[in-house]
């Protein structure tokens, strides 16, 4: 049981990061036989990571005809990044009275991490930095339903943090992180949430534009 459990759970990690860095493109077809053979793994697993990725928004399922990946929907990623930007300002506001000077300096620590990989070019490692930075702040507010509200609408935005760690508008949000730690270590709860909160609304200007704005 434990050995399928990490297998389901890898099966779509993989197939969640191929749709993130565009390996399956939206509006891809997603065809369990392929996928099964692709991944070296029996249709279930794929069948389960598909059901679990249609939760998470990222394929759009017609059921009795076929399983495709979702496109990238200006609503439905307005409404995700303002679902995360309200968590995250929350998860800071609860936790800047409790942060450790080892909590502050590992974020310190991960955007040093977040600056170098943008230098480098390399969008997964500024995602994986990313990622380190914010979670300190979200484990230390002592709030497990934020983390588990994180887990439900950051997929949806994951394809355009990605574009948005590909060019120069992701640099900004180093100076951003920096603010964050700042305030956080002068003891300013309302400013670090707020700023918190400005960093991940950012996001909106790497949306694609609704057809009416194009």
């Amino acid at each position: 049981m434990h050995r399928r459990g990490l297998l389901r759970d890898d099966v779509h990690a993989s197939l969640r990061a191929a749709i993130v860095d565009g390996t399956l493109a939206p509006g891809e077809r997603l065809r369990d036989a392929e996928l099964a053979e692709w991944l070296g793994v029996s249709r279930t697993p794929i069948r389960e990571a598909l059901l679990r990725l249609e939760r998470a928004g990222l394929v759009v399922t017609l059921p009795g005809r076929s399983t495709t990946v979702a496109p990238i929907d200006h609503r439905d990623l307005m409404d995700a990044q303002d679902v995360a930007s309200s968590l995250h300002e929350l998860a800071v506001r609860l936790a800047v009275p409790h942060l450790s000077s080892e909590e502050l300096d590992e974020m310190r620590a991960a955007n040093r991490d977040f600056a170098d990989a943008l230098d480098r070019s390399d969008a997964d490692a500024a995602l994986s930095a990313d990622d380190r930075f914010h979670a300190v702040a979200v484990a230390a507010c002592g709030n497990a339903l934020v983390q588990e509200l994180l887990d439900q609408v950051t997929p949806k935005l994951r394809r355009v943090e990605r574009l948005r760690f590909s060019s120069l508008a992701g640099r900004s949000s180093v100076a951003q992180h920096d603010r964050i730690v700042a305030l956080a270590s002068a003891g300013d709860v309302d400013g670090a949430a707020a700023a918190a909160r400005e960093n991940w609304q950012t996001l909106g200007r790497m949306l694609p534009l609704e057809p009416d704005q194009h």
